[in-house]
């Protein structure tokens, strides 16, 4: 009697495309970071690398609730101007009342109401997202300029400026902030209802709609959600500024649509993680500090942003038509 015998070959095991494209972009930080400390002595310091951390951190704090926006085929362009009015307005309750706690609750309310109007104009009205938000930005800048009228506030309580430059244990807050942040937003996005459908409206609204997902409602959330997340940067930059005036955010949300992007979410709707998105802040941060130790002029700095995002679009659409 013979005894018949199976060979089995060797177990592969599936890799996520999400985590392709994370591994992918942290190599490529990986690389930049090698050159930079081959190219500048000073790259590689104690001082400068937390000095990257930081800035990526607060730069992630606005990134994050806009990935969520662009996961839905949205976009959100009012979240720099969202920041300056939000930190005017904590910084001027925070002075007049010397409670910090009053500026955090103003901050939060005044990103948390912006994204509420932004998704009400999206999903009731059905105004595009990128007209919505465009005119919102326009709103809030002429509603900034208005409450400060010319004026700067400055010099908050010890104990607000520890969460932009405090350290708690030995580690910067801003990236123990990143850190909850990135755990609380991946479970959010990954693990729960909500997180699945808000993919599902990205990737097919019509299919999520006849699936029973309230689509309206999911949009609102996820614009407040972009707000709140506005509004709580706002905080931090305070924090760290010391200081509040009516275009303090003005600057910030093309890197903050850059570093989505750089970190895979996709424009078309359906793709994107928080963590990439952080690692797009990281990438992008290491970029414009390699320039300021190489002694670029800083004139180049949004000429470089914006080849990154011409770039990362490009990117995206060849994924999108191999997905297709």
């Amino acid at each position: 009697m013979s005894l018949a015998t199976t060979e089995v070959g060797p177990t592969r095991i599936a890799v996520p495309p999400e985590v392709i494209r994370v591994l992918l972009r942290l190599a490529a930080v990986l690389i930049v970071g090698v050159a930079l400390s081959l190219m500048s002595g000073a790259f590689f310091t104690v001082v400068n690398i937390v000095n990257v951390l930081r800035q990526a951190a607060l730069l992630f704090f606005l990134a994050s609730g806009l990935t969520l926006v662009v996961i839905t085929a949205g976009l959100d362009l009012s979240v720099g101007s969202t920041i300056g009015l939000a930190a005017c307005v904590a910084g001027t309750a925070i002075k007049s009342s010397g409670d910090p706690w009053l500026g955090v609750a103003a901050a939060l309310a005044v990103g948390g109401a912006v994204g509420l109007l932004n998704g009400m104009m999206v999903s009731l009205l059905q105004i595009p997202s990128f007209i919505a938000t465009y005119g919102m930005l326009w709103v809030l800048q002429g509603v900034s300029y208005t409450f400060m009228a010319g004026s700067t506030v400055y010099g908050f309580p010890k104990g607000f400026r520890e969460l932009g430059n405090g350290y708690l244990l030995g580690i910067p807050i801003p990236l123990l902030l990143t850190a909850a942040l990135l755990t609380v937003g991946t479970v959010f996005a990954q693990r729960t209802i909500w997180g699945q459908q808000i993919t599902m409206i990205g990737a097919n609204p019509a299919s999520a709609r006849l699936s029973g997902v309230p689509v309206k409602r999911r949009l609102i959330l996820v614009y407040a959600l972009s707000g709140l997340a506005a509004g709580f940067a706002s905080l931090v930059f305070l924090a760290r500024l010391n200081s509040a005036e009516a275009d303090i955010g003005a600057s910030l949300t093309l890197p903050a649509i850059a570093a989505v992007l750089i970190g895979g979410t996709s424009l078309f709707g359906g793709v994107g993680t928080l963590a990439g998105t952080f690692v797009g802040t990281l990438l992008l941060t290491l970029v414009l500090n390699g320039m300021n130790l190489l002694h670029v002029d800083g004139n180049w700095q949004p000429l470089v942003t914006g080849v990154i995002i011409i770039a990362a679009v490009w990117i995206d659409v060849r994924d999108s038509r191999a997905r297709n």
